[in-house]
């Protein structure tokens, strides 16, 4: 069975934005690849496609406006992230059209972030690009994880 999760994809201009932060070349840091860049509202793992694609096509999904930044900082061991805020609702109904299928929830509240670093030592001194930026989410998307660890949008949902 494939890797999936649910994901709100950047439209281009704020996709520019990310890119355009400062990218120091660091010993144990890894940039997020731009096509890589994407907020998770739910993650699955591995699952049945097909149920998961009835569940959401058959769920009344909210639009949302989302609002980054203003800086990136930690979540976590390892990640650095830029905040999201505005897709708690979105998550709660995704969370809910989901849970028919079977699967069981996380352990944790949603954070919303979009992941811009993995590091294994430490950030650079002084980190602190700004970044804000907004925008309407209008569809959101069912992606899964391929070998080779690209990602594939298996559908996109308009929201209501």
């Amino acid at each position: 069975m494939p890797r999936l999760f649910v994901a709100v994809w950047p439209p281009d201009e704020v996709l520019r934005e990310l890119v355009a932060m400062p990218r120091p070349a660091v010993d144990g840091l890894r940039w997020t690849k731009p096509e890589r860049l994407h907020v998770t509202l739910r993650f699955l793992g591995q699952c049945d496609e097909a149920e998961v694609q009835v569940a959401l096509a058959a769920a009344r999904l909210p639009a949302a406006r989302v609002t980054l930044g203003p800086r990136p900082r930690l979540l976590g061991r390892g990640v650095l992230m830029v905040p999201v805020q505005g897709l708690d609702d979105l998550a709660v109904a995704v969370e809910a059209a989901i849970s028919p299928v079977g699967l069981p929830p996380p352990d944790h509240p949603f954070t919303g972030h979009l992941t811009v670093a993995r590091f294994k030592r430490k950030l650079p001194p002084g980190y602190r690009p700004a970044l804000e930026a907004s925008f309407a989410v209008t569809e959101i998307a069912l992606v899964r994880t391929e070998p080779s660890g690209s990602y594939t949008n298996v559908e996109r949902y308009t929201l209501a």
